[in-house]
């Protein structure tokens, strides 16, 4: 076959549509659908069926960062602030400490049993350290498991906030594999400039990306998704140019935005849910195309071996020192430690060990990559099996919907008013964005001069208005009179 744009995109759209349709049949008999996506891209590459030869690293480590982060901002802005803040401490400590933590200890490990130096060791340690927010949110989410107390927070929080950290390590090792002259002291203040920009730049940018949301005036509501997805670019490429986490910065913007009130949130929402799940699906196809099964071959028994410690020692390590000065049951600690999820984003960072050319960056890839689809494999579908066992899983009738589902939500309320709006109320002549409304009560139109409208969050509020208020329980409407009077 000719490559040409159109055979590009024909051989393309048939590989999404082959893994939706094929993801769709396999979720019912428990396998992770983006396990799926992975095997059909290796099926599709030079060693299967397919034969597209597919050897641009650069390429797709250009596709992996892209998809990473409409995964991680999409996961930010389904990030409930009021389930995060109360296990923040835990997270955090997780996402760097943990991360550490299970990177020196498998990199020790590493070292002993291969013939790798000890840098080498700490970076393939670190390239795996961290849990992969599009494994984790994908398949929590798609299996709908519902967990005790703030598990499913937590497990969240730590999945979509701790890529940063290992990304820190994977550049900070490389730089000691490639310049072995320099001491292990020399990576921390990269460490500390990538870090705190990071955290900076993603509080900055978030208040700001609100203000532009809210203040600025487009004819289409079609394009505030589209402006979204530019600051969550801006956010990124900014961050990355002055020296900071790229990643920690949107992932944080994107939390701030998702708890607060923005013009057409709920379309935002839509369109992220969408791109997010066709980021995780070509990534993960990408991926799927660069690897050669046949060089993973020889490389089985010593992947094996480092995953099996990976998910039994070192992932718990990390887990129970991280937390132990908090309180927390014993089995929830041992269900933190089995949802190590490994999954695309080891993958993508062991591009940068083959783009820099060091000598066992192609070794280094097929290890990870091995280590990656035996942890879906192996802790991707047995999560809710652990769950149960461990008695850490709710009955289905007690299981709650994330504030995407709440807000996406096309079922009606239960209660609805019709509230008549005075002159003298304070609401009169503000936009509905900025009433600071109830998360569990909408507008859902509004009678003026005896015509109906229906408004989005940009409508202002004018006196004499009727708003035709429904909500969730009656009490939600003290809320709702609070909102308007204020």
């Amino acid at each position: 076959m000719n490559l040409t744009i159109e055979n590009i995109l024909l051989v393309g759209s048939l590989l999404l549509l082959v893994s939706i349709i094929a993801g769709k049949t396999t979720y019912k008999f428990g396998v992770p659908t983006l396990l799926l996506f992975l095997f059909i891209g290796m099926l599709a590459g030079s060693d299967g069926i397919g034969g597209i030869r597919f050897d641009n690293p650069q390429l797709a480590q250009f596709i992996g960062i892209v998809s990473l982060n409409f995964i991680l901002f999409s996961g930010g802005l389904d990030t409930n602030w009021k389930d995060v803040k109360p296990i923040l401490k835990e997270g955090v400590v997780l996402s760097t400490l943990g991360v550490l933590l299970t990177a020196v200890s498998l990199g020790v490990f590493v070292y002993y049993v291969t013939d790798f130096t000890i840098y080498e060791s700490l970076l393939l340690g670190s390239i795996v350290s961290s849990t992969d927010a599009a494994a984790v949110f994908s398949i929590l989410r798609s299996k709908s498991i519902a967990l005790k107390t703030n598990l499913r927070p937590t497990l969240e929080l730590e999945s979509g906030s701790n890529d940063p950290m290992a990304y820190v390590l994977t550049l900070a090792f490389l730089t000691l594999v490639i310049h072995q002259d320099q001491s292990f002291i020399s990576i921390i203040p990269l460490f500390l400039q990538q870090m705190i920009l990071g955290g900076v730049a993603g509080i900055a940018f978030g208040v700001s990306s609100k203000y532009i949301i809210n203040k600025i005036k487009l004819d289409f509501e079609g394009l505030y998704p589209v402006l979204v997805i530019t600051l969550m670019f801006i956010t990124f490429s900014a961050t990355d140019f002055v020296g900071g986490n790229g990643f920690l910065a949107i992932y944080i913007c994107a939390v701030y935005l998702g708890n607060q009130d923005l013009i057409h949130k709920k379309t935002i929402l839509k369109m992220f849910d969408g791109l997010a799940w066709l980021m995780q699906i070509v990534l993960f196809l990408t991926l799927g195309l660069l690897v050669f099964p046949s060089q993973i071959i020889p490389y089985m028994g010593i992947g094996l071996l480092i995953s099996v410690f990976l998910i039994l020692v070192a992932r718990p390590l990390g887990v129970f020192i991280s937390l132990m000065f908090f309180k927390m049951k014993l089995k929830r600690r041992f269900y933190i430690s089995w949802v190590g999820l490994r999954g695309a984003v080891p993958i993508v960072f062991a591009t940068y060990p083959l783009l820099a050319g060091i000598d066992k960056a192609n070794m280094i890839f097929n290890i990870v990559f091995f280590i990656s689809v035996t942890s879906i494999l192996i802790q991707g579908t047995t999560l809710s099996v652990v769950a149960k066992w461990l008695n850490v899983a709710l009955p289905e009738q007690a299981k709650r919907l994330t504030a995407t589902d709440l807000l996406m939500s096309e079922s009606p309320k239960a209660e609805m008013k019709e509230i008549l709006i005075s002159s003298g109320s304070l609401a009169v002549d503000k936009k509905i964005v900025e009433l600071g409304f109830p998360k569990n009560a909408i507008i859902a139109m509004i009678i003026r001069d005896n015509n109906y409208m229906t408004p989005n969050g940009a409508t202002v509020i004018k006196a004499e208005d009727t708003l035709i208020v429904l909500a969730d329980k009656p009490n939600v409407f003290h809320d709702v009179y609070k909102a308007l009077e204020k």
